[in-house]
């Protein structure tokens, strides 16, 4: 059923990337190295490792991090 308050310009938009198309085991992969560099990083910290392994273990959270919420806006629906 068409919708008769929605303006059309006549060519409709490609419906949103599924699952399967997003890259399926990126973001899983992407929360699994969030995860372990996030306690890496503070075992390194008590623990007592050079503050070089704490700091590239607290680089790669903040770049899973970063790239988590890159993919969200990028495959996000609506």
């Amino acid at each position: 059923m068409a919708d008769p308050y929605r303006i059309s310009s006549g060519t409709e938009p490609t419906p949103p990337a599924t699952h399967a198309d997003s890259g399926g085991l990126l973001r899983p992969l992407l929360w699994v190295v969030l995860i372990v560099s996030a306690v890496a990083n503070g075992v390194s910290s008590i623990v007592g490792l050079p503050v070089l392994v704490g700091a590239a273990f607290g680089l790669l959270t903040l770049a899973c991090a970063a790239a988590l919420i890159v993919h969200h806006y990028r495959h996000r629906r609506g």
